[in-house]
């Protein structure tokens, strides 16, 4: 299994690009299965899980023409109602695919969908059988597996009792060609779902409010088949922002929405760290002092989850004491025991809270990345540390970041890929 080398405290400087995001790359592909045709999909991440969310597709009876940062998907011979155990297990957003194909082929078979080891007990998939149920689905659960037949379906008002972006993207495709208007509330507002409707409004959806917290969706017969853009990679902007912060490095980041990332810029302003936003970019200054600032991780536009581990390494850096708390996912705090094994000054209170103490001088050791978030939290870390420092099972690293070294060692890094 290959890892990451890094030996610390280089001279970082430059500029680094930010590709396609992730977290709307992976609900495109399956929302391709919505319409018979060829879609083309560009600023398309070479990352691990478009890896597996095309290979499913395929599986499923789709063809695929791939280039570098696109591909075009044919989905007119779709015809899997079953999907493929070996492939579903492994990554979360499997479960994606199963409304496009109920509402396309009347059925799904699925096992429980994998992905990151974060969340006690796993992710539950509740709030997609309740959704299927509320639209006229039957559902038939086992032990490995679920079948969802779409009989007679309908149009349903839906309230999420915890916000999910993923279960709103799902029933909001879904929906997309079900008779009859669906309100669905108290929805997730991430700009990822905004994008999505836009792509499917423009392909003959009638979506209204995708990025507030009430979505309406009228049914419509069909949708073509057309053209997409993804957005930037937000989470990926953010993550190198803050790598420029804990460096104290002069960084510019393109290729990226600033207005995305209000909250993260608005801590930055407070905590002392100098930058300038552009429209499409995002320049970061060296701070003179970094002053401590708490965080609890909220949904958006709230803190990002998905930031939390890189900005606790930037706390270790801060002049005193800050509390990060954890609102999202159980057990996304338990990576930074490895943080305090580099001489940061951790101390979880419970596994949604640690306090950090601040300034540590952190030094290289041995790690292994627990999943994609706390994986580039380690390799910042890493990167500021004394010494060298190996990081194992960066296959979770290269899930959500594209080339991760080769864009590293541009900006001066000493970072090496061993097989």
């Amino acid at each position: 299994m290959p890892k990451f080398i890094i030996t610390g405290q280089k001279s970082l400087k430059g500029e680094i690009a930010v590709g396609g995001a992730k977290n709307m790359a992976l609900k495109i592909i399956p929302a391709t299965i919505l319409a018979k045709g060829k879609t083309i999909i560009k600023n398309l991440p070479n990352i691990e899980d478009v890896d597996k969310s095309l290979e499913f597709i395929v599986e499923l009876g789709a063809k695929i023409e791939r280039g570098k940062n696109f591909v075009e998907i044919d989905t007119t011979d779709i015809n899997q109602t079953e999907f493929p155990a070996k492939l579903a297990d492994k990554f979360r957003t499997s479960v994606m695919f199963v409304g496009p194909t109920l509402v396309r082929l009347g059925e799904a078979k699925f096992p429980h969908p994998g992905g990151c080891v974060i969340g006690a007990g796993g992710r539950p998939i509740d709030l997609f059988l309740e959704g299927f149920q509320a639209f006229g689905a039957e559902v038939e659960t086992t032990d490995k597996n679920y079948h969802i037949k779409a009989g007679k379906l309908h149009g349903a008002e839906y309230f999420f009792t915890t916000i999910s972006v993923t279960a709103t993207e799902s029933l909001m495709m879904t929906a997309t060609l079900i008779p009859g208007q669906t309100i669905l509330r108290n929805c997730a507002m991430e700009p990822e779902i905004e994008a999505l409707a836009d792509y499917l409004n423009g392909q003959g959806a009638k979506i209204t409010g995708a990025g507030t917290s009430t979505i309406a969706i009228e049914g419509v017969a069909s949708i073509s088949a057309g053209e997409c853009q993804i957005i930037p990679d937000r989470i990926e902007a953010g993550s190198f922002a803050l790598l420029a912060a804990a460096s104290h490095s002069e960084i510019t980041v393109t290729h990226c929405n600033p207005k995305h990332l209000m909250i993260l810029l608005s801590i930055f302003q407070k905590i002392g760290v100098p930058f300038e936003a552009g429209t499409d970019y995002l320049k970061m200054k060296p701070a003179k002092q970094i002053k401590p600032y708490d965080i609890k991780t909220h949904e958006y536009p709230g803190f990002p989850t998905d930031l939390q581990s890189p900005y606790v390494v930037l706390m270790t850096q801060a002049e005193g004491i800050s509390l990060i708390q954890e609102n999202i996912y159980d057990r996304r705090l338990l990576w930074t025991d490895t943080l305090s094994q580099m001489n940061a000054n951790i101390i979880m209170c419970d596994p949604h809270r640690v306090v950090v103490s601040g300034p540590s001088k952190l030094y290289g050791k041995r790690m292994i990345s627990p999943d994609i978030r706390a994986g580039i939290a380690l390799v910042i870390a890493a990167l500021i540390a004394e010494g060298s420092t190996e990081i194992d099972n960066i296959y979770q690293i290269n899930r959500g970041y594209e080339k991760l070294d080769e864009r590293l060692a541009a900006l001066g890094a000493d970072i090496k890929r061993v097989e």
